[in-house]
Parts: structure tokens; C-alpha cells; sequence
């Protein structure tokens, strides 16, 4: 999988804290209430959005391993987890310790390509976690991550993964065929096999479901207004390009599009899910 630039995660950050939902966030809190320690591996971990979004409901000591394919977003990721804590050092093993608001979390940065080997990075996880990472691989991948998560009875909560919902306001009649083409690319392989897409939140909890697990689900949708046009700004270039790659939108027609949608109001459909063993 290509790697995500980190001016892109960095934009999207606040977006992508408000649209959680609330009620499978405090599932997923709940599930921990009694604990004293948590050890989370968070994958496609970019640059630490979703530890800085989950540790605020986890327990007061936590132990993280972040994970990604991409050197340069885990350095990202140091380095923007040290600014939002309120102190911030380094141990003797290479381990981040952070303090922020009477939370000891310890950070351990891995290097690994997802596409090939999954199970060795989750071992001795009490949660397993991503965020927007699940439309971007397949059925197949899924089926060898559920797997060892199960074999583990780890929880597993996951938030942000989009679910084929794109509205824009107000609309326009070449809405519909850009959001074809963008499926279209979307579906395309991201180095884990042809993505799941939309398809990915009920494929998640149907295979965690078949392992007993009892799945805890809701919407995240962002909600874009005026007040976040850099966002949708770069949001109707990414939706451009992807369907310019496709070839099934005239060029013409999605620079037309682009030229409206920049500045424009729009709501983007993900869903979040929280699946504990029974």
C-alpha cells in the first residue's frame, strides 16, 4: 500500500475525531473500565491520530505498538505524539513514554508490511485497533487478520472505514457517475489484494460474528461545512484524481466537478465498530 502523506492525516485529524461514534467509543471504553493496564496495537497507524483520538478512554497506564509499512510516518508519529502530551521521553529500548491528563503511555514504533505478516505484530495485544485502514484491503486479507485476533480473543475496535456514503451539498447532476468511478478505483488492489471498499464493515463483522465474537456498530460520518474548506478542498482534488485513473469520467467533465466542489458542503459515510468475545 502506498503511503499516506502526513499533511494529508494532519488535515484531516480534527474531522476525523469528531465524526467517532460516541456510543461505540464508550463500548469499546467500557469493555476496559476495571483495568489498571491495556496494551493496544494499533495497525496502518500513520501518524498516531488513533492513539491520540482512543488513549483519552482507556486506563490510566498503557502500553502502545504502532505499526506501518511507511518509516516516514512513524517518524511523524514520534514527533507528534510528543507535542500533544504534557511531558514526553525517551527510554534506554527506544520507547516513547508519555504523560497527558494522568496517563502513562508507553509507545513502541514497528516497521512491518501488513500485507505479509499481521499476526506476529498483534501478539500479546489486550486490543487491537485501526483507523480508516479496513475499505483499502480485501475480503482475503481480512479473513487472515481476523483469524489471530480470534485465536488471541483480543477486542478489536476500528473507527473511520468508509462506507460508500458521499453526499454533496448542494448537488450536482455528475455526482452520481464521479461516485461510480470513485468506487471503481477504490475497489482497485492497495498492495493487500482488491479492496474491500464500502463492502468492509459488514465483512468485518460478519467474520467476527462467525468467532463468537458479539459486534458492536455504528455510523461516523464526517459532516464538512464552510468552516473546514481546506479539507474538502483536498478531499474534491483526491476524489478527481482517482477517477481521472479510471478512465470512466471524461476529464473535462471532473475538472468541471472539481471546480464546484471546492468550497462546497459535503458529508462522507464511514462506519465504526467495536467487537469483543463473548
Amino acid at each position: 500500500m502506498s503511503g499516506f502523506d502526513p499533511a494529508w492525516l494532519d488535515l484531516r485529524e480534527g474531522a476525523d475525531h469528531r465524526a467517532r461514534n460516541g456510543d461505540v467509543l464508550a463500548t469499546c471504553a467500557a469493555h476496559f473500565a476495571t483495568r489498571d493496564h491495556v496494551r493496544v496495537v494499533d495497525l496502518g497507524c500513520g501518524s498516531g491520530s488513533n492513539l491520540r483520538a482512543l488513549a483519552p478512554h482507556l486506563p490510566a497506564r498503557q502500553s502502545w505498538r504502532l505499526v506501518d509499512h511507511d518509516s516516514i510516518l512513524l517518524d511523524a508519529a514520534r514527533a507528534r505524539l510528543a507535542r500533544w502530551a504534557e511531558t514526553a521521553e525517551e527510554t534506554g529500548d527506544g520507547t516513547l513514554r508519555l504523560l497527558r491528563d494522568g496517563r502513562t503511555i508507553e509507545v513502541e514504533c514497528v516497521q512491518t508490511d501488513l500485507a505479509r505478516d499481521v499476526a506476529s505484530v498483534i501478539g500479546g495485544a489486550d486490543l487491537v485497533t485501526a483507523a480508516a485502514l479496513f475499505d483499502l484491503v480485501s475480503e482475503s486479507w481480512m479473513r487472515g487478520f481476523v483469524a489471530p485476533v480470534a485465536t488471541a480473543r483480543a477486542p478489536f475496535y476500528t473507527a473511520l472505514t468508509y462506507n460508500g456514503v458521499e453526499t454533496w451539498s448542494p448537488p450536482d447532476a455528475r455526482d452520481g457517475d464521479m461516485l461510480a468511478a470513485f468506487h471503481a478505483h477504490q475497489a482497485r488492489d492497495k498492495g493487500f489484494g482488491p479492496a474491500a471498499g464500502p463492502r468492509a464493515t459488514d465483512i468485518l463483522a460478519r467474520l467476527f460474528a462467525a468467532q463468537g465474537y458479539a459486534v458492536t456498530q455504528g455510523d461516523s460520518p464526517w459532516r464538512l461545512t464552510r468552516a473546514d474548506d481546506a479539507l474538502i478542498a483536498a478531499l474534491a482534488d483526491g476524489v478527481a484524481q482517482a477517477c481521472g485513473e479510471t478512465g470512466l469520467v471524461n476529464p473535462r467533465m471532473i475538472e468541471s466537478w472539481r471546480a464546484v466542489r471546492t468550497g462546497a458542503e459535503v458529508e462522507v459515510g464511514h462506519t465504526d465498530i467495536f467487537a469483543r468475545p463473548r
